[in-house]
């Protein structure tokens, strides 16, 4: 635990004075567990502040095609907002800390991934290896995602020149943030991908996802055009899936992350210093489900969303996590290489093909 003060205080982007954390990893996750507990009233208010608002803005977005489609997609920014917040619930479905009981976490997580495009049991599954494996440089391969794994600098000099080009094309924002996130949820999230053939019930529930979909969808294309569904559908999912995926990457690809060997490895470490708090307005910290407090949510996955704050402020120990603004997001995205040797992320090397001497 010594090492996660001396980290933490070297960690915080704000420059704000780190408090030391509770003796121990016991008392760190005791003092999570009390707010693991969801509340049924709050999880419903929840679904009903989301879900009501985005159908309305669904319903004016429609209205608004034949009045000024600059319009439509003014609205579609609000809209996707609350897809991104539709996300974090199904999220915390998908770990079962939103609803008390495992067939209501289930329910409404179907529900969500109608309006997230995300199959519920195939995506718990792995976001499951995600939760096992972070920051864990033996472990990359379990869970595998361009967003929250990296490649060490000797890793990267290992390759060839077209496998440096390769990888460095697949981390530029304009491809891994603009570009990819949208093909993901719409194309990618339609086949099983990811899901090895031993997961028989994950695979169906894509198909079956599917199917929901094209009910729901093409009900929509029948009632209301193929044309108008297409002008409101894709701008929200564009905007929500660029966002979301932003989001995830922020909060595990930053300078002052932490990421080691297995042998030394533990959850609550990386917890505290292999993920952010991302520190933001009020208004989108209620869009984003407060997920802006991730390393709350990697040391207890148990605590609801509409918790972390309460768990977060509860107690010192809590606030050791690097800190990162807005601004310090929008920067973020540099760091693409882990440097085991000075312990923290850093950008690509100026040219494609490093100095002779190797450096990075």
């Amino acid at each position: 635990m010594n090492e996660l003060v001396a980290r933490a205080r070297t960690h915080n982007h704000a420059g704000s004075p780190v408090v030391a954390p509770a003796a121990n990893t016991g008392s760190l996750r005791a003092i999570a567990a009390r707010f693991r507990t969801p509340t049924i009233s709050r999880s419903l208010w929840q679904v009903i502040d989301t879900f009501v608002p985005f159908l309305l803005l669904w319903t004016a977005m429609y209205w608004s095609v034949g009045v000024s489609y600059w319009l439509t997609l003014a609205l579609s920014v609000p809209a996707a907002g609350l897809v991104v917040r539709i996300f974090i619930i199904q999220h915390d479905c998908g770990h079962g800390s939103f609803m008390k009981k495992r067939w209501a976490n289930t329910m409404v997580g179907w529900m969500c991934s109608l309006a997230t495009l995300t199959p519920f049991e195939s995506w718990k599954r792995q976001h499951a290896l995600h939760h096992a494996n972070w920051n864990n440089l033996d472990r990359r391969e379990s869970g595998r995602d361009i967003y929250s794994v990296c490649i060490t600098t000797d890793e990267y000099r290992a390759l060839s020149i077209w496998g440096r080009l390769r990888h460095r094309l697949e981390q530029h924002p304009l491809v891994a943030l603009v570009l990819v996130p949208p093909l993901v949820f719409v194309l990618l999230f339609r086949v099983p991908f990811d899901s090895p053939r031993t997961w028989r019930r994950e695979r169906r529930a894509v198909w079956l996802t599917n199917l929901a979909l094209v009910a729901v969808f093409g009900t929509l294309a029948l009632t209301l055009g193929w044309r108008e569904l297409l002008l409101v559908q894709v701008p929200i999912t564009v905007v929500a899936s660029i966002v979301g995926v932003w989001l995830f990457s922020l909060q595990h690809r930053f300078e002052r992350t932490y990421w080691v060997r297995a042998d030394k490895w533990n959850s609550t470490d990386a917890s505290l210093l292999g993920s952010s708090f991302l520190r933001m307005p009020r208004v989108l910290q209620w869009f984003t489900g407060s997920i802006g407090f991730h390393h709350i949510h990697h040391l207890d996955t148990g605590v609801p969303n509409y918790r972390l704050e309460a768990c977060y402020k509860s107690d010192p120990s809590m606030r050791t996590a690097p800190i990162m603004g807005l601004l310090g997001g929008f920067r973020a995205w540099r760091y693409a290489l882990w440097d085991e040797a000075a312990g923290h992320m850093v950008p690509f090397p100026r040219w494609l093909r490093p100095a002779a001497a190797g450096a990075a």
